[in-house]
Formats: structure tokens, sequence, C-alpha cells
């Protein structure tokens, strides 16, 4: 079966992204494994599917897998894409497209700037809705990770999110604390794990290890949780300017009872055919 494909990226988190609403495709964890393969295959750290619509009032629905084979609820960087695609494609002509997930609906907005401005909805902070293991809800939680003490931000954008403050991204051991942190069996559903540093009040920077996927250049959901649970702790301001290794990510969120709203690009590097 040959099927169409477009290789896009946000920030360098980069995606391998099927229309299928116009093609049938049938993807299996082994498919969805040799697509992100960087050498046998197209190469990403998720595949994103535009399928119709399930959702009452959107126009698609989205659903996005990792590196290794497992679908996930959601993502930030991978929804820019996924609306730059559809207008590329000729699949809308509107600049607020809704669009129904696994975590609910989101609205994509194209501005005229050619940024992408995304509601991501309003985080979910109760233990039980991350998932998370807690008896109560907090901006703070003690973790212990093979002996050592942490503590740590829980926040669910509609995936879960463990984030970290550190005194340097340069040297945070993103590499073996993060996939530590990521099967703790604390979150039963695995959980992202950023690391973020805090510059200023309206300044972060942010390295994320995803799960299935390892560290990538950007996390969109995981730039958000991150300005929530800053926010949260006292330490940041209403709009924040979040720097990760593939590029800068603008986060808004004022309260709890409010919506966050990220802007990032989104871009096309290539198009191509694919026997699955």
């Amino acid at each position: 079966m040959k099927v169409r494909f477009t290789k896009m990226h946000g920030l360098g988190n980069d995606f391998v992204v099927f229309d299928a609403v116009r093609q049938r495709i049938t993807l299996d964890p082994e498919r969805l494994r040799r697509l992100a393969d960087r050498r046998f295959g197209v190469g990403c750290d998720q595949i994103l599917l535009v399928e119709p619509p399930r959702l009452p009032g959107t126009e698609f629905h989205y659903r996005i897998f990792n590196a290794d084979g497992s679908e996930v609820e959601q993502c930030g960087n991978g929804a820019r894409c996924f609306a730059r695609f559809v207008r590329e494609q000729g699949l809308t002509e509107h600049d607020e497209i809704p669009v129904g997930t696994a975590a609910g609906a989101i609205r994509l907005h194209l501005e005229a700037d050619g940024l992408v401005r995304v509601n991501m909805g309003r985080p979910r902070l109760a233990p039980v809705e991350i998932p998370f293991q807690a008896e109560h809800e907090a901006p703070l939680y003690d973790l212990e990770v093979a002996g050592e003490h942490h503590q740590i931000g829980a926040v669910s954008m509609g995936n879960p999110h463990a984030v970290l403050l550190v005194e340097d991204v340069e040297t945070a051991p993103v590499a073996s604390l993060g996939p530590a942190i990521e099967h703790h069996p604390r979150f039963p559903q695995r959980v992202n794990v950023g690391f973020m540093q805090r510059l200023a009040g309206d300044a972060i920077r942010l390295r994320v290890h995803e799960r299935g996927a390892g560290e990538t250049l950007a996390c969109g959901t995981g730039a958000c949780a991150a300005v929530v649970s800053g926010r949260l702790r006292g330490l940041l301001d209403e709009r924040v300017r979040v720097d990760l290794p593939g590029g800068g990510l603008i986060i808004d969120w004022r309260s709890p009872d409010d919506v966050v709203w990220m802007t990032g690009p989104a871009e096309s590097v290539f198009h191509g055919e694919i026997v699955l």
C-alpha cells in the first residue's frame, strides 16, 4: 500500500503527517516504529494522522503516535503542524480550525504573520486527572527517584507532565533522570518530563524528555505545562517566552480558570510517498 505523506517540524520537533481524509491508511505499532526510524524509515519524533471529525463542532480528528508506536493524547507542536498541513493541502479554507483529539477539542488559529496560535484548553491539576498518585492537589510534590529526593510540578495538558526547576538546563540530567521519572510508578500512564530554568518572570529555558520519544528539540505541551507549573509556584508572569533547543514559543496563561494559549511556527519540509 503506497501512501502520501508530508514531513513537517515545529521548532525541530519533527513529524510525519498523513492525510487519512482522502486516502486509506492502516497503521500498527510495527509500521509506526519503522516510519519513525531515522535510518530505515522517514525519521521523526511522532506520526500525525488527519482524520474526519468525530466530535460535534469540529472539522477534523487529530491522532498522535510516538516513535515507539504508542498513541498519545496531545501534542502542541504537532497541533501547529496540523493546522498548517490542512490549509496547505486544501482540506480547509478557515483560519480558525476546531479539531478533536483524544483529550477533547482544541482550536487552531492561523495568524497573518505565519505563526500558529493554539487554544490548548485548561490545564488539569487534580492528581486523578493527570494521572498522578497523590492524596491532594498541590503546586509541588515530593518524588523519590532511585533513592534521591526531587520536587516536581504535575500538570496535564491533555497529556501528563512532570516539571522540575533546575539551575541550568545545559547541565540538567535529562538523559538519566528523564526516563527514570517517565516510568515512575506514581505516573500510571508514564509522563513527559520538563527541566525548566527561570531566566526572568517572562522568560524560561526548557528541555523536555518525552515519553516514548526521548528528548526532543521542542515540546509544545511541555512548554505549556512548564509555564503553568511556574505560575502556580509564583515564579512567572501571565505571558512567557519559552526557549527550547529548537527555538522559542510564547505561552499565555492567566489563572486556573483560563485556557492556555500557545503561539509558534510550523513548517513543511518535504512531501513523499512510502509503501506501508
